[in-house]
């Protein structure tokens, strides 16, 4: 199991509902929201449309008139939520359709539990990145942005520990205060004081399980003025208190034991 996990809105498009019922644990078991399993492409695109989402999974033979890979196409061309594939479904005339939706993921059925958790964790974190991962940019002429924005961006994961003024970060820019929220959230999906404070949690979620540091101290070693605001941030974030949460981790290790 992925320990140390931030809330994320998930939907499981699939037909199966034995199957739609185990990835609903498995990303449930893993903190994430499942918001519903649906076995059509209509009703997903319902949810797409109408909501805020951060990863689809989808099965490609759906027995509907639309099968899985027409929804990879349809998010493509939004380009606004990650999704992946979890099917059995790969022959050569499939894989062909698929790599032309460019999907985040593909596990082929029967999957192992311990696949679909690190699939998941790794599609939400790389498609936070996307547009600033200077590694992936390959032609000469693309544009400064990612490069200028990861230089913020180390500011931010370097200091992480104190507590961070956006206009410190804006300064390794020499961009305006204004433009640099317009690009981050543009490039990033989400405006830089989200973006610290996930960074925050994500710290807290670790220490909580691999110390036993107060949970008062954790928030304050974090730049969290008060047990109040930390413990509200995280259950924003984390979809729990950090009691809770530390709580929760105590069973399930022993359990493990």
């Amino acid at each position: 199991m992925c320990p140390y996990t931030i809330k994320k809105t998930i939907l499981i498009v699939e037909n199966n509902t034995l199957i739609a019922k185990d990835l609903r644990e498995i990303a449930e078991e893993m903190g994430h929201l499942v918001i519903d399993t649906v076995p059509t492409v209509s009703q997903a695109k319902a949810y797409i449309d109408t909501t805020s989402l951060d990863l689809v999974l989808i099965d490609i033979n759906l027995g509907d008139h639309e099968d899985g890979v027409s929804l990879g196409e349809y998010l493509l061309k939004k380009d606004a939520v990650p999704y992946m594939y979890i099917t059995g479904a790969c022959s050569p005339d499939v894989l062909d359709r698929v790599k032309e939706t460019r999907p985040y993921g593909y596990l082929v059925k029967p999957y192992k539990k311990i696949d679909v958790e690190a699939s998941i964790t790794i599609i939400l974190n790389n498609f936070i990145h996307r547009k600033i991962d200077v590694q992936r940019q390959k032609d000469e002429n693309i544009s400064e942005i990612p490069f200028i924005l990861k230089k913020a961006i180390e500011f931010i994961d370097a200091n992480i520990y104190e507590k961070i003024d956006i206009n410190d970060v804006v300064a390794k820019t020499n961009w305006s205060y204004t433009h640099f929220l317009r690009v981050f959230k543009e490039y990033v999906g989400m405006s830089p004081y989200q973006y610290v404070l996930q960074k925050k949690i994500k710290k807290a979620l670790a220490q909580l399980v691999e110390t036993n540091l107060p949970i008062s101290q954790i928030g304050y070693n974090l730049g969290f003025e008060s047990h109040g605001t930390f413990s509200n941030t995280f259950k924003k974030i984390a979809g729990q208190t950090p009691e809770s949460y530390r709580k929760q981790k105590a069973v399930e290790n022993n359990f493990l034991k």
